[in-house]
């Protein structure tokens, strides 16, 4: 068992990485020479305002008497300046953002496995190619330009993390901090002669990142108050800002403006995926060498932003994020960023027309050298008989593109050479991802016989060792060692054809990992044709419907990772369960109340996402309720005449009533302090933590009689959930674990309705002397549906409250009771939590229904391993890497979920063992003290 294991484990690790090798490998090379406008740039200093978190409609906006929400801007776009709308991609974090604003190239998804602090490639940016960088700001985001920049000119003055505190007075401190500071940094540069002369160079960059409005926004929603007021600050300080700058060098026109932001916001204050209000952020650019105000009578685009912003008369330029970078290197004249994908907005240069098609012809070379470093890579790595080479750009078209631009350009037909620079940079962008996704379908192949061989194993072990369909077979030892021999030969095959291509070592594995797999399966050879027997003589109506049911089964689950309503069927149609197999002519009470709670928990996939609409009191009266629930259960325990019970139990469970009790005590105060915006209290915090280290011990305290020890782990869990709770999922886990206390009653029913065992009593039952191996029994048919039942439930606990799979759908407000100073990986750590509770009620309940039906625990686990490969085959055939950055977002996340999902089962059985079987004994000790 445990080498099967061990090899279920390693294998499942490897199709869950392999996507990363697959789709997400980084796109970066190097090697690439740095390629520069050979003509004098308009400007000799740039200064770039990054507002975090500021959504484009947020400031272009009118307030509602008429007014603009940022007077200073709204005058620049009118009067001096060019305005737009910049594209962001997923993930709309801040790191990935910041990449893109200054590298010209977006991070690709690998990246956000290594964290969001530190930048995991090394990558060439503007600040990197100027003479000299200053920035001021937070230090999430400054340090990673500084470390990734060579030599020592990139400078960087940052607060302290702890000031980052959504329960703040009021973030806009934040931006103060940065506008105060960079007053006092050019007041100090007169009397310093060194950094005044290096002010003077040129190629100076000074970056102002601004985190006020982003703090603000999590804190209290981009429509808050507060959020406008930290708008209009900003709006001021880049006045002020601008008004000393100008002062500084004597007004020579000479300074270049952008004020652009990172990602935008959802209105319930998160982001992460790919909502338009996160990815849509403002662009003004004004100063020397942009554009000024364009006037137009009609323009097309297909939204209504102009007319709401009543800038119809004015030009607005959308680009994507990435073309911000060879902007800034084209307008104070440093060499582009080599890993850039962006191409330069023409549109916002007022500038000869020379200049710009000499500036489109460095952008196109610029991109087309990666190209060129890509190709020579992966022709390297390929037999020369099996490469096939990107037709558009072979090295004959390269050169007659070169040619053709540069001849335009000595004939001065300015237009015809842009456009052909824009149609190379196409080309070479196409040729890029061409190259990139090189190996694709192979290494997909590889894996999906991998999967197909792993899943037929595990089918074939359930039906050998678990059931009684097979007679067990002496196995041939003659044939046995030939198909040994057989598959080492195509393994050593494989081996050499990837050794002559010089191919990563991953590669090794994906492509041998199906060898021995195929190798296990062939080896059960007398099963299979067992099988085939026995199937074959069965009726053949019933065959394929079993197989029809099992299929329409898998992919309802499929569904409802797209769509969470699907879930609302799969619930409606258990309810109707125990009338289909006639259980409710023996338990009528049971039937009713099953049904009933499937119904109710139906609801709970139909409801919008957790976080968008906080609702406080439901959270309070969900405690009250527990409460009410928990004091029931006192009476009955009370009452029963058991001669097993003890004072100490009632102790503990009094102690557990108290921990809810003062849980929904701190979830009402905290919101309440907050709101009134006096932070998080102390005591409140203190108590938090309490709870949370407490409420995994106090189960382990509690009796092992089946549902004593089970109504134990609920209400220790519930009061941690309550106090990660904002609204109505604080219901969900309640319901919940009704529904699973009434399942393992109604399996007990379905047990003695198909006369595999005898009534017993539920309520003696105890999980510490469950494991008797004797009593275990072979699988029957109906194992397949409690085992379909339990990923059903667990996928419910996943999305019942909302889509996990998408970053956004978290909302900073559920870990307000533990704290509110920004800190991701805790942050992380209290949301993966929330996640997990309802996911450990479904599992104790499973371990529940594996003792009392007395089934060992692998063969019910085995089949629930079948059923989530199934699924996970279907999901690493649906991962994208092109549409919108939502669709990739969540293709990975369901991949990823799938899998992890086999592997977190495997570790939730075991802690639903520890939980359910092991006892702390405290009250032993005190009593011999006590005589």
């Amino acid at each position: 068992v445990p080498v099967f294991i061990l090899a279920g484990l390693l294998v499942h690790c490897v199709f869950l990485v392999s996507i990363f090798d697959i789709y997400f490998s980084s796109p970066l090379v190097h090697g690439m020479t740095p390629q520069q406008t050979p003509l004098p740039p308009p400007a000799k200093r740039l200064v770039l305002f990054v507002a975090d978190g500021l959504r484009a409609d947020s400031l272009y906006e009118l307030n509602s008497n008429g007014t603009p929400r940022a007077p200073y801007l709204r005058g620049i776009l009118e009067n001096n300046g060019s305005w737009g709308i910049s594209h962001t991609r997923v993930p709309t974090e801040s790191r990935p953002g910041h990449v893109a604003l200054t590298a010209g190239f977006y991070e690709d998804v690998s990246a956000v496995a290594k964290g969001w602090k530190e930048n995991p490639v090394e990558f060439d940016s503007v600040f990197n190619e100027s003479k000299y960088t200053w920035s001021w700001g937070s230090p999430d985001i400054l340090p990673m330009f500084a470390k990734g920049a060579t030599g020592d000119h990139v400078y960087t003055f940052c607060y302290t993390a702890e000031s980052e505190d959504f329960g703040a007075q009021d973030a806009a401190k934040l931006d103060m901090w940065v506008f105060d500071h960079v007053k006092s940094f050019f007041n100090s540069s007169r009397s310093n002669q060194t950094l005044f002369s290096a002010l003077n160079e040129e190629k100076v960059v000074l970056f102002l990142h601004l985190l006020g409005i982003d703090t603000n926004g999590h804190a209290h929603r981009p429509h808050s108050r507060e959020y406008r007021e930290n708008i209009k600050k900003v709006d001021e300080g880049i006045k002020e800002i601008a008004s000393v700058i100008d002062n500084f060098y004597g007004n020579d026109g000479k300074t270049a403006f952008i004020l652009t932001s990172d990602h935008g916001m959802t209105d319930w204050g998160s982001h992460g995926a790919g909502h338009p209000s996160e990815t849509l952020t403002p662009l003004i650019v004004w100063g020397a060498g942009v554009n000024y105000p364009q006037k137009v009578t009609s323009q097309f685009f297909g939204d209504n932003f102009l007319q709401e912003w009543k800038l119809e008369n004015l030009k607005r330029l959308d680009v994507n994020q990435a073309d911000i970078a060879p902007l800034m290197a084209s307008l104070i004249g440093v060499p582009f960023p080599l890993n850039s994908v962006g191409t330069l907005p023409l549109e916002y240069l007022n500038n000869s027309a020379h200049f710009k098609a000499e500036s489109m012809f460095t952008n196109a070379v610029q991109i087309l050298e990666q190209f060129k470093v890509k190709m020579s890579q992966k022709k390297e790595t390929t037999l020369s008989f099996l490469f096939t080479p990107f037709k558009p750009l072979s090295d004959s078209e390269q050169i007659n593109f070169l040619k053709k631009t540069r001849l335009y350009i000595q004939q001065q037909k300015y237009d015809e050479a842009v456009s052909l620079c824009k149609t190379l940079i196409n080309l070479s962008l196409e040729g890029l991802s061409y190259y990139h996704t090189y190996d694709r379908l192979f290494l997909g192949l590889s894996i999906a016989m991998g999967f197909v061989g792993w899943t037929t194993y595990v089918i074939l072990v359930i039906i050998k060792t678990h059931t009684n369909l097979t007679k067990t077979v002496q196995t041939n030892n003659k044939e046995s060692t030939v198909l040994f021999y057989g598959f080492a030969f195509v393994g050593m095959m494989i081996a050499f054809f990837l050794l002559i291509q010089t191919c990563p070592w991953t590669y090794y594995i994906y492509c041998l990992l199906p060898v021995p797999v195929w190798y296990a399966v062939l080896r059960e050879l007398p099963v299979i044709q067992d099988l085939a027997t026995n199937v074959l003589s069965l009726h053949i109506g019933q065959s394929i419907g079993f197989f029809l049911v099992c299929t329409l089964g898998i992919e309802i689950l499929v569904f409802s990772f797209f769509y969470r309503s699907t879930l609302t069927i799969g619930l409606l149609v258990f309810s109707g369960w125990p009338v289909v197999t006639q259980l409710w002519v023996q338990a009528k009470t049971r039937a009713l109340i099953w049904t009933l709670l499937c119904v109710f928990l139906a609801i709970f996939p139909l409801m919008p996402v957790v976080g968008r609409e906080p609702n406080i009191p439901l959270v309070i009266a969900t405690g009250l309720l527990t409460l009410l629930i928990s004091c029931f259960s006192l009476t009955s325990l009370c009452k029963s005449e058991n001669k097993y019970r003890n004072n100490e139990d009632l102790k503990v469970h009094f102690y557990q009533m108290l921990n809810i009790a003062l849980s929904t005590y701190v979830v009402s105060s905290t919101h309440d302090s907050l709101k009134n915006k006096q932070g998080l209290p102390v005591l409140n915090q203190i108590v938090s933590w309490m709870t949370l280290v407490s409420s995994s011990v106090l189960p382990l305290l509690s009796p092992t009689f089946l549902f004593q020890r089970l109504f134990s782990i609920l209400l220790s869990l519930m009061s941690t959930y309550l106090l990660l709770s904002t609204g109505y999922e604080a219901l969900f886990p309640l319901v919940l674990s009704g529904l699973m206390f009434v399942w393992i009653n109604m399996e007990q029913e379905a047990l003695q309705l198909y006369g595999l065992s005898r009534k017993s009593k539920l309520a003696l039952f105890n999980f510490a002397y469950a494991t008797d191996i004797t009593r275990f029994r072979q699988l029957h048919l109906d194992d397949v549906r409690r085992s379909y039942f339990f990923v059903f439930f667990i996928v419910t606990a996943f999305f019942g409250t909302g889509n996990i799979a998408s970053v956004n759908s978290f909302d900073p407000a559920s870990v307000y009771c533990f704290l509110t100073v920004f800190s991701p990986f805790i942050m992380g750590g209290l949301l993966v939590l929330k996640v997990v509770i309802p996911f450990v009620l479904v599992s104790c309940a499973f371990e529940a229904v594996q003792v009392t039906t007395q089934l060992s625990s692998k063969s019910l686990f085995l089949i629930v391993l079948v059923i989530s490969d199934i699924m996970a085959l279907h999901f690493f055939f649906l991962v994208k890497d092109y549409g919108s950055w939502l669709d990739i977002g969540t293709s990975i996340s369901q991949y990823v979920l799938v899998m992890s999902l086999t592997i977190f089962m495997m570790l939730m059985n075991g802690l639903a063992q520890l939980l359910t079987t092991q006892r702390l004994e405290l009250s032993r000790r005190t009593k011999h003290h006590s005589m």
